[in-house]
């Protein structure tokens, strides 16, 4: 008898181990799969359950010149995802009175920011990192000067033609505008700022300048032409030396792309999310207040779901609302989604996918996040 019970013993002890193994070897095919319909070219995952970091994987190749796969140490340049890290720097400013989000984004800046057809509708600094400001990207994001009336005459065309306010339209020059401001009120460069107050008190690797990593870690990414040739894009991590020489504070921040340019690990993402997810809280550090990561997390837009740099998707999974972003350029996907009560999320990046150009959400991305949910949470 002594010796079933300690049979049986051993077999509770081996079952955990025997089901994660069988869980490991499904999502490993099934992603393996994923990325062949895709013509992925590498592809990393992160899994948090119950509140950690569960599942940790990297797949194919992070270099096609030189064969090299992907590892955990690799950084990408993770697109859109980085004004996550603007916003989440603002929530701090706004803990110590420094901004309010109902403050005018132009007396922020430094220079008028007012639709011309609604001249006497002030532009918050609320509607700024909500993408409702009713201002666009057609004269395009990559300095301030296109939306500067004494630097551009067409600066009129920056503006939709509705009240600031009452919708919601993705704007990329939203968040280098946000950046220039954050400069201003913290007399910080904006990529110190960020790694001061965000990436080292949770000891995580990356940044916005290039620079100032170790540019072996870089991930090259590759993009797909229509007749499905890959192309490297190397202008991801062009490092704009010149351009930073002659840096203004408050103005040519857009030269570090608060938009779009944080490089980081797939790894040190997902703890940064985990500290989202907590409500401003990670590693033993409080990031920021639970009241400003709730204000993050709740939509502005309501028929658009997006916060404050972070959205409420309910279409990757049906009938299950996640919270985060997703991020493209350059030929990189990403996507960072948690859902804050059950505490479970996923981080998932590629460097290059051919997909449909009519996709909205990267089926690739969508499809992993799938199979990540149906192997380990549903």
């Amino acid at each position: 008898m002594k010796k079933i019970i300690i049979t049986l013993f051993h077999l509770a002890l081996l079952l955990p181990v025997l089901l994660f193994g069988q869980e490991t070897s499904e999502i490993n095919q099934r992603l393996q799969t994923i990325m062949q319909r895709y013509q992925a070219i590498g592809l990393s995952v992160v899994l948090v359950k119950n509140n950690q970091i569960y599942f940790h994987k990297n797949y194919g190749n992070k270099s096609i010149e030189d064969k090299t796969l992907l590892n955990d140490n690799d950084i990408f340049r993770i697109a859109s995802i980085s004004k996550s890290f603007t916003a989440t720097s603002f929530m701090q400013l706004l803990k110590q009175g420094r901004c309010s989000l109902d403050d005018d984004f132009g007396d922020l800046i430094g220079f008028p920011i007012r639709n011309p057809n609604y001249p006497e509708e002030k532009i918050t600094l609320r509607m700024i990192l909500s993408h409702t400001s009713s201002i666009n990207d057609q004269n395009g994001y990559f300095n301030l000067d296109v939306i500067n009336p004494t630097k551009n005459p067409n600066w009129k065309s920056s503006y939709n033609n509705y009240t600031p306010g009452s919708q919601y339209q993705y704007c990329n020059l939203n968040f280098n505008m946000a950046g220039a401001v954050l400069e201003k009120l913290t007399q910080m460069r904006f990529d110190n700022y960020i790694s001061k107050n965000i990436l080292k008190p949770l000891h995580l690797y990356g940044g916005y300048c290039v620079d100032s990593l170790d540019h072996s870690r870089l991930v090259p990414l590759y993009s797909f032409d229509n007749k499905a040739n890959i192309i490297e894009e190397p202008n991801a991590y062009a490092p704009r030396r010149d351009e930073l020489a002659a840096y203004q504070l408050g103005y040519t921040t857009p030269v570090l792309s608060p938009t779009g340019g944080m490089k980081i690990s797939t790894l040190d993402l997902a703890k940064y999310m985990l500290m989202h997810m907590n409500y401003g809280m990670a590693s033993g550090k409080k990031i920021m207040d639970k009241k400003y990561a709730k204000i993050m997390q709740t939509a502005v837009n309501s028929d658009a779901g997006y916060g404050l740099a972070i959205m409420n998707e309910n279409m990757v999974i049906p009938g299950v609302t996640l919270t985060g972003h997703t991020g493209s350029a350059y030929g990189l996907y990403s996507a960072m989604f948690f859902n804050p009560v059950k505490k479970y999320g996923f981080v998932v990046i590629t460097n290059g996918c051919n997909i449909p150009d009519s996709e909205n959400f990267n089926p690739l991305l969508k499809d992993c996040i799938r199979a990540l949910y149906d192997t380990y949470i549903k």
